[in-house]
């Protein structure tokens, strides 16, 4: 019986786990409906899939020497309970192990942070409480998301903070803020995405979008911030 269901696999991927190569299962369930999700289909848990996770470590094992490590993405991999069970078939074959998550559900993520390597950890927002409810689609605690940040923190793994921008719903003074909740936390690494527009949005342009992210000022500020600071599109 497969410990997880799997909405969807890319075998290789140099973007989603620093300086590794490697394989991402996209795992099916988020409880968060944020409206620049480019994922929506993996949010319902339920959902139908055909993808066999016997057959996956199959395919790892052929892929020894090969790839590096596998990264757990979703959706949002807290959602379900055989995620540990997952990472420790990876971690048995030799691989490391990645994991991008939300932090929405720190009881078990404190579980989790054990058996992995890396973490790629989202930040929606300011962190308060009314901005996590607007990005999230109602739905996020933020009291959750700070206290899994503090996990990570306190575990003393690898890990990034990023920021997808969208410019309905933040601005570069939510940019600022964020920035300086991060840094006085302690957090090391932090990254700028910019916003590739979902099918449903009317309103946010190309330029609204870039201006997030190519602001000189705001950079030299993340920079200063920051030992490590990226902005990607």
């Amino acid at each position: 019986m497969s410990p997880i269901r799997i909405g969807g696999i890319e075998k290789f991927s140099i973007v989603d786990f620093p300086n590794k190569m490697a394989s991402v299962v996209f795992m099916q369930g988020c409880p968060w409906k944020c409206p620049f999700c480019h994922n929506v289909q993996l949010q319902d848990v339920n959902a139908e899939t055909n993808i066999v996770w016997h057959k996956f470590i199959d395919f790892l094992n052929t892929r020894k020497g090969i790839l590096d490590a596998v990264v757990f993405s979703g959706g949002e991999p807290l959602v379900q309970k055989g995620l540990i069970d997952a990472i420790k078939d990876v971690k048995a074959l030799r691989f490391e192990v990645g994991l991008h998550t939300g932090g929405y559900r720190p009881e078990f993520f404190s579980e989790v942070i054990e058996f992995v390597d890396w973490v790629g950890f989202d930040i929606k927002a300011p962190l308060e409480e009314d901005r996590y409810k607007i990005v999230t689609g109602g739905v996020g605690d933020v009291e959750k998301v700070k206290e899994s940040l503090n996990i990570l923190i306190e575990s003393g793994k690898s890990f990034e903070c990023r920021t997808t921008c969208d410019p309905r719903f933040l601005d570069i003074e939510d940019l600022y803020k964020i920035a300086d909740t991060l840094k006085g936390l302690g957090v090391k690494e932090y990254y700028l995405q910019k916003y590739r527009k979902v099918e449903s949005d009317v309103n946010a342009s190309e330029e609204k979008s870039l201006s997030l992210v190519e602001n000189d000022e705001l950079n030299q500020y993340l920079s200063d911030c920051f030992e490590v600071f990226d902005v990607r599109k």
